[in-house]
């Protein structure tokens, strides 16, 4: 698949069987489905909110593998292949492209604080080993290191370096690497809307999981120029966005996943599951966003 990448783009998260010990390959398979079925444009499996840091390379080619072969290239599958050491993202790296995969999401080394010199090289290594698109992930609060405009566009220039997830938080950027670089596009990490409208190809969605349909629909209401209608729902989404961010992530996107029928198992350890508070509240944000979208749906069917 060689289409450019647009739209959103989901972050899926990885499921466990009950006991937390092995990937529920059948779940995953049944997720993949359902996300294309409902509209996503796109699927990355084995990021921050796949738990990738909590699978082994064994785990890690079987998520690949089942992913791969789930979407069947119905949409472009990218992998993240994230490590500390160089060589080993190169090898996840050559191994997500000889199982199929479309593309690479990549963050930075995110413990040694790498200089822009040492980024370079580690990014020239991975893809001089491959042939699909790498989308480098800049997070500076999770890897420790800011990809810079300016140095996002030096990325540019390496051959397989087409997109990046950015994630720092500062719209201006969109607009900075789209005024500096001819060759990344930009996919929104966080605040999708403002983003895209400023400029950002793609959004890479946490969201997604449990709202497939609706944060595609965002993309496509922008991309036909139907802006207030994305506000509109981006607004009603905002909400849930505020509730699944911060530190647990993970496992408020899983108990979210339980909530609307698509339950995938807990997180594994060290995190915990959604104390059980913050598990009501997040149902009943699910339940009132439904019954506001039967309310709109009522009303565009009366128009």
């Amino acid at each position: 698949m060689d289409k450019a990448f647009r739209g959103s783009h989901i972050v899926l998260a990885t499921p466990f069987t009950a006991d937390g010990s092995a990937i529920d390959t059948s779940a995953l398979h049944r997720i993949v489905d359902w996300q294309i079925e409902s509209g996503s444009h796109g699927l990355i499996s084995l990021g921050s909110t796949g738990e990738f840091l909590s699978v082994t390379d064994e785990e890690r080619r079987l998520i690949v593998g089942t992913v791969v072969d789930a979407a069947n290239g119905r949409v472009p599958v990218l992998i993240g292949t994230a490590d500390e050491w160089t060589d080993k993202t190169v090898r996840y790296s050559v191994e997500a492209q000889a199982a199929g995969a479309d593309g690479l999401m990549i963050i930075s080394p995110y413990y040694s604080s790498p200089t822009e010199d040492e980024l370079f090289e580690h990014f020239r290594r991975i893809s001089d080993a491959v042939s699909i698109p790498i989308m480098v992930y800049n997070n500076p609060n999770t890897a420790n290191v800011d990809l810079r405009p300016e140095f996002v566009a030096r990325l540019g220039d390496l051959e397989n370096v087409r997109y990046i997830k950015e994630s720092s938080g500062d719209i201006s950027r969109v607009r900075e690497i789209h005024r500096i670089s001819n060759s990344v596009s930009v996919f929104a990490g966080y605040h999708p809307f403002e983003a895209l409208a400023a400029g950002a190809k793609g959004y890479v969605s946490v969201i997604g999981n449990f709202l497939p349909a609706e944060s595609a629909a965002v993309c496509d209401l922008m991309d036909a120029g139907r802006h207030n209608e994305a506000l509109r729902l981006y607004n009603r989404m905002i909400p849930l966005l505020n509730a699944i961010a911060g530190d647990k992530y993970v496992s408020a996107t899983k108990c979210a996943m339980a909530a609307v029928g698509m339950p995938i198992g807990d997180p594994r350890p060290p995190r915990l599951t959604l104390p059980n508070a913050d598990a009501a509240r997040l149902r009943g944000l699910i339940a009132e966003f439904k019954r506001e979208s039967i309310m709109q749906e009522a009303v565009e069917a009366a128009d």
